[in-house]
């Protein structure tokens, strides 16, 4: 039975979302080392060291069917990042996007938002999905900014919801787009991308 959802590749102007392979190991480490990503103690991007540990746990998820993970390829088609569909729920046709992580020189660009427009636009249109999710640390100002922007609502706070690598509990806050929702997303989104930057 082919899982759902199934392996895509989406293809922009300023970002291409493949399906994460091994291949894509070497240009992933140089662009985590972009910035040193893997310092930030609020969130989890892989190190060089453990590129091919991430890249396996996300294939090994993507086997038992609760995530489905890209890499994010530039205009120029360098590996920039990953990002995934997570906790995916099919019974209820629903996905989290999350574990997303970009090269420094990438933050802050057209590419993230014209990602979020694709990987939306897949969940609602194509896949028929009623919700999406997205999470991320109370303390991550930035992410959560940048999810507000999507125009996602703000569902609530897990308080203690994880334990960190570093033995820090998480507190996790959650938001979400639902189908209604998405056409109107879907409008500011390309409004965005087409204003000047």
């Amino acid at each position: 039975m082919t899982p759902w959802p199934p392996t895509v590749a989406l293809d922009g102007q300023a970002v291409s979302l493949v399906p994460l392979d091994h291949a894509h190991h070497d240009a992933l480490c140089e662009a985590s080392a972009d910035g040193e990503l893997w310092r930030l103690w609020y969130t989890a991007v892989p190190s060089p060291d453990g590129m091919k540990a991430e890249i396996d746990r996300r294939l090994g998820l993507r086997e038992k069917g609760s995530m489905l993970p890209f890499t994010v390829l530039d205009p120029e088609g360098r590996p920039v990042g990953m990002t995934t569909y997570m906790n995916i729920d099919a019974a209820n046709r629903r996905v989290e996007i999350g574990s997303t992580w970009y090269a420094r020189r990438v933050q802050r660009t057209a590419l993230n938002t014209e990602a979020k427009l694709l990987l939306l636009g897949h969940a609602f249109e194509a896949l028929d999905g009623i919700a999406v999710e997205f999470r991320t640390h109370r303390l991550n100002r930035q992410s959560r900014n940048a999810i507000e922007r999507l125009g996602a609502q703000f569902d609530g706070t897990l308080r203690n919801h994880t334990i960190g690598a570093n033995g820090i509990l998480r507190d996790t806050v959650v938001y979400s787009i639902i189908a209604c929702e998405w056409p109107a997303v879907k409008a500011n989104l390309q409004w965005q991308l087409a204003a000047p930057r």
